[in-house]
């Protein structure tokens, strides 16, 4: 197995001098009085941005998550230091998912969820980069079909049947799943924490667009923005605001100075529903998302732009971005790693073939996956039991190749 530690990579170390300047100056602000400590206390409160049982850092601590369903075999692949942490089996999972620290395996018996030790909390004008033991939290009572989604408070599942439940962050943070509150209704998509607020999509069942729904953290109705999602189907969380794809295009909600906003973001012209965004991939915190348009083909979603550009590529097995001007990021049926210009459409980078064999597109969630940081991608390997790590910054250079000893059939990554 590959041990070597990961290097400075374009924008670590710029970002790793201003996280040290803020941790000094940004977060000075947060410093607490002295005076305020306990009495017979040595030492003040906690300082802005402690985090109990976890050491802050000066750059990103990314972990991939990695699971064999057929044999349960789990391992977490320290991407800093090269280690790969052999953590309890999870066997049956039908897909696997994170919120960027806790990874979520969903199986027939329910959702096992996993503490990955590593984490971002980024407070708008600075950031702090977390790493910590990795634990086993605990289980969900939502099986296959779930979908969890995710804010620094609020963790909602909603479950195949479109029950929603929601827990709470801190539980989960301290190593149990905690107690659950139910939310009233339906959803026909997944409910998705969103500044303070819980956003979903309900409908009647009777074939009418779905409508957007709110409610606030604890359950009650809030009130929402007149907006509705025909055929609704994925989610994702950007800078902007939560993006829900529908029959037509996307729906954007935003918050502007406290108040929900809705706004559509329509296809130009109409879409066979074949050819629809129906998942949505995307480095976290970039306002560019992807999604397979058909099987030779991807759509590129600039919700700061509002618009949709569609890629004409090879046949998709798996596609990602990094936004904000680098190249959309497609592996092929060829094995290969492909690069293209999303504003011409045309190809800029090629990797040799680095999957064995003719590839087919990951069907529910499992197969080769591209998954997208500050500075790398990563591409699982699993008849070859090995990750890539690829530098999409210098011509999608394969940096390191990591030997496993587990087929890597689903992959994750946390730390952001």
């Amino acid at each position: 197995m590959s041990m070597f530690v990961r290097r400075n990579v374009t924008a670590a170390a710029p970002a790793a001098l201003v996280a040290l300047v803020l941790l000094t100056a940004g977060c000075a602000g947060g410093r607490p009085d002295p005076a305020a400590a306990k009495p017979g206390s040595a030492t003040s409160a906690p300082e802005h941005g402690y985090v109990e049982g976890a050491r802050e850092t000066a750059e990103q601590q990314s972990r991939l998550l990695l699971n064999d369903p057929a044999t349960g075999d789990t391992r977490v692949l320290d991407l800093i230091t090269g280690k790969a942490h052999e953590v309890p089996p999870a066997k049956g999972t039908a897909e696997l998912t994170t919120d960027g620290r806790f990874g979520y395996f969903h199986t027939a018996a329910g959702t096992r969820v996993l503490d990955a030790g590593a984490w971002t909390v980024d407070h708008g004008d600075h950031v702090h980069y977390y790493r910590a033991a990795i634990r086993d939290v605990g289980r969900i009572p939502a099986g296959t079909g779930a979908r969890v989604r995710s804010d620094a408070v609020m963790t909602a599942v909603t479950g195949a049947d479109g029950r929603a439940v929601t827990y709470r962050r801190t539980e989960l943070e301290k190593g149990r799943v905690g107690a659950s509150r139910t939310l009233p209704g339906t959803r026909a998509g997944a409910v998705v924490p969103y500044a303070g607020h819980l956003l979903g999509l309900t409908g009647d069942g009777q074939g009418a667009a779905a409508r957007l729904a709110v409610h606030d953290r604890a359950g009650g109705r809030s009130t929402a923005p007149h907006a509705t999602c025909e055929d609704p189907m994925g989610d994702a969380v950007t800078r902007r605001g939560v993006v829900f794809g529908c029959a037509d295009g996307a729906l954007l909600v935003g918050d502007d100075d406290g108040r929900l906003t809705a706004e559509r973001i329509p296809y130009d012209g109409d879409v066979p529903a074949e050819e629809r965004a129906r998942s949505f991939r995307h480095r976290a915190g970039s306002d560019t998302l992807t999604a397979p348009a058909g099987d030779r083909a991807v759509w590129v979603l600039d919700v700061a732009e509002r618009t949709w550009t569609r890629v004409e590529t090879g046949p998709v097995v798996a596609a990602n971005t990094a936004g904000e001007g680098s190249a959309l990021l497609v592996l092929e049926t060829d094995g290969a790693l492909h690069g293209y210009d999303v504003a011409t459409g045309r190809r800029i980078a090629r990797t040799e073939p680095l999957l064995a064999g003719e590839q087919r597109p990951a069907t529910g969630g499992r197969g080769p996956v591209i998954e997208v940081d500050r500075s790398r991608a990563y591409v699982n390997d699993p008849e070859g039991r090995r990750v890539y790590e690829i530098d999409y910054n210098d011509g999608l250079r394969v940096v390191r190749t990591f030997a496993l000893d587990v087929k890597p059939e689903l992959m994750a990554e946390t730390g952001r």
